[in-house]
């Protein structure tokens, strides 16, 4: 590479790819992107409106038809995220790498943007769920549910949450609910979780997919919020949420106090709750069970 063969486009793709492949709460599934292509750099704004449901009358012939104003409800969605990398790359190690330096910390640069970008995401969504959605602290057993005592399954959260959506009437279709590591475990010691095989309907292609239950996708990331020390399970549908991100500049320019160039770039973001009564959550503090010998019922 050399600072006159510089294409940056070909540098985004190299960026972007293990940015977009990875992202868990920023995939299209999970949050909206529709207006990604609406963004230029940091500061920009995006206004999203959405209107209230209309009144369905009863008809009778003969009779005028009465036609309304729908109301507008706007979300502005701001774009105030902005995270970068620069690093340098020596003559002599671009020769040394025959060509191929810049692969490694390209692939490196996707992740980390990635890591920020998610983390930023889950904390708008633990924080934007409807305040009647949050259940709250959960105990979860951390064995087979039929070894539970006060403790709840992890199945038992998913179907909590299900019922939270349930209530504010949020479409069953496209429900996801993304939990971390530990809450994951528990739930493979459920066998009605652990026993649904894979329905082969290309679901894998989700970035972080581990299962379907109670009408939710299950996903797992390592990025799920923590309120001390406890994993916060979010469930809720992709339109309840969107986010807005952009790789707005990947520049090479020769280093002038070393014999090599510097490689750098800027991605911009942002994402808004747009409807908090799609969301719901649960603070699952994993732990052992109390129940005596003989199983009660999770």
């Amino acid at each position: 590479m050399s600072v006159e063969t510089f294409i940056p486009e070909v540098w985004n793709a190299a960026i972007k790819e293990p940015y977009e492949k990875s992202l868990i709460f920023g995939q299209p599934s999970i949050a909206s992107s529709a207006w990604m292509g609406e963004i230029t750099g940091i500061g920009d704004t995006v206004h999203i409106n959405h209107l209230s449901a209309p009144t369905v009358r009863d008809y009778t012939k003969g009779t005028p038809v009465e036609v309304e104003e729908l109301n507008t409800t706007k979300t502005t969605l701001t774009i105030d995220q902005g995270k970068y990398f620069a690093f340098r790359v020596h003559d002599v190690d671009k020769v040394q790498a025959a060509g191929d330096f810049q692969g490694p910390a390209t692939r490196s640069a996707g992740v980390e943007l990635r890591d920020n970008a998610d983390k930023y995401i889950a904390g708008l969504l633990k924080d934007g769920a409807l305040s009647a959605n949050k259940i709250g602290t959960v105990e979860v057993i951390d064995d087979d549910p039929s070894k539970a005592g006060a403790e709840y399954s992890a199945y038992k959260v998913l179907v909590q949450l299900s019922n939270k959506l349930n209530r504010q009437s949020v479409p069953t279709m496209g429900r996801y609910v993304v939990v971390g590591p530990d809450t994951y475990s528990a739930l493979l010691m459920d066998p009605r979780f652990s026993r649904v095989d894979a329905s082969g309907d290309g679901e894998g292609l989700r970035n972080g997919i581990v299962g379907r239950a109670v009408g939710f996708e299950v996903l797992v990331s390592n990025n799920t919020p923590l309120v001390a020390g406890r994993e916060v399970a979010i469930a809720g549908v992709p339109d309840a949420f969107a986010f807005a991100s952009q790789l707005v500049e990947t520049e090479a320019l020769r280093d002038p106090a070393h014999f090599g160039d510097i490689v750098r770039g800027l991605n911009v973001y942002g994402a808004a709750v747009t409807r908090p009564e799609g969301i719901a959550t649960a603070e699952v503090k994993i732990v052992a069970p109390t129940a005596p010998s003989e199983p009660v019922a999770a």
